[in-house]
């Protein structure tokens, strides 16, 4: 159940109703790829960060621990003791991005292992039955991600045997909720629109799954390397011809630009590993732009990595003090930056949710666009 709060100009906030919660939008999901956040991050962390939906990974988790062995154990919810909504993604990308691995066929896509060459076999149907064991609030379709500067009518082909796979993952997961044995009955599942940047084929493709009646639709295949206006591009294209009255996923994007630009096209839901892996390597996101923490200027810097931010971190330590961590090569160091980037972006939502409420959206996107670029 999908409720529109208020509207300014295309930018929407809304409540998205799950089984394991509402889930206020615009989202950021935090990405724990194996059922963890990279860093460090526990789920207790994850709560005091504002997450509202964590997000993992159909493949990974299906070759490692497996999700049989996470179904016997009661779904991934108690495995992570995470209670609040997870969406799953559908392992399509994962799949696509082993290039020199794979072979895809109509029945779906065969490959081996990234972690010990093992012979694997994907398709929609196995898609949506680990998702299924893994009992996912939301899972995403099996889809593939063609190169966005693919021939068009590679892409064209890719698009068509997407719409074929949706039709399956629909009747497959259908009968999954179906079952005694299944233990999430109500998840839900997302469609995806492809078709590189070729913004015919996407607004073709948007409107064919649109029929489908799904619980929401994302828009697959960007941020892999289109510059950002074509982004933007195929956004302005895509997102008026998709259900205004569902959720929109922009998957795997991106920067805190990114988000706020996307958001003023109609976008609700956001994930990127960017802010955890940033956080890994020192550079950290603050009000007025990014920050490297190895910079030699934050030797004896005792303020916080941002003043303006309520993060654990922020209101803990010193730039020098998490520098110094991370010269060190201490985990704590590594750890705190990721606290503190995912809380930002968090908490960034948050101040988007309440200036659409407010109606006074574009003034903030330019406040905040203006302040980062600085």
């Amino acid at each position: 159940m999908y409720k529109i709060l208020k509207e300014d100009g295309l930018a929407k906030s809304s409540e998205f109703e799950t089984i394991h919660g509402v889930i206020k939008t615009p989202v950021f999901m935090n990405v724990g790829t194996q059922a963890a956040i990279k860093g460090a991050v526990s789920t207790e962390d994850l709560k005091d960060i504002k997450c509202q939906v964590q997000l993992s990974n159909t493949y990974h988790l299906h070759v490692r621990p497996g999700d049989e062995l996470i179904n016997e154990l009661g779904g991934l919810h108690k495995f992570m003791v995470w209670d609040r909504p997870i969406l799953t993604d559908s392992g399509g990308f994962q799949v696509f991005s082993l290039s020199g691995l794979r072979k895809i066929k109509e029945e779906g896509v065969y490959f081996s292992s990234h972690i010990d060459g093992k012979k694997i076999f994907m398709g929609p149907e196995e898609s949506m039955q680990i998702q299924s064991n893994l009992a996912s609030t939301i899972a995403m379709a099996f889809d593939e991600c063609p190169p966005s500067k693919e021939d068009v009518s590679y892409i064209k082909d890719s698009v068509n045997r997407t719409t074929r796979w949706l039709q399956r993952c629909k009747t497959e997961m259908d009968k999954l909720n179906s079952l005694d044995n299944t233990i999430n009955k109500k998840q839900m599942l997302f469609g995806i629109n492809q078709g590189g940047v070729v913004n015919d084929i996407r607004v073709e493709h948007a409107r064919v799954i649109s029929e489908f009646d799904l619980d929401g639709y994302a828009v697959g295949g960007l941020a892999v390397g289109e510059s950002h206006e074509e982004m933007y591009s195929v956004l302005d294209a895509v997102v008026p011809q998709l259900p205004r009255n569902k959720p929109t996923y922009l998957m795997g994007v991106g920067t805190p630009e990114n988000i706020l630009e996307a958001v003023d096209r109609g976008v609700d839901f956001f994930d990127c590993v960017l802010p955890a892996r940033n956080g890994r390597h020192g550079n950290v996101y603050t009000t007025y732009g990014k920050l490297n923490m190895f910079n030699v200027k934050f030797k004896l810097d005792s303020k916080p990595i941002d003043e303006n931010c309520a993060c654990s971190t922020c209101r803990t330590y010193s730039k020098a003090y998490i520098r110094h961590l991370l010269k060190a090569k201490e985990m704590l160091g590594m750890r705190l930056c990721v606290i503190h980037n995912l809380y930002f972006y968090n908490n960034l939502m948050e101040e988007i949710r309440q200036a659409i409420l407010s109606g006074e959206y574009k003034k903030f996107k330019k406040e905040m666009l203006e302040k980062m670029m600085g």
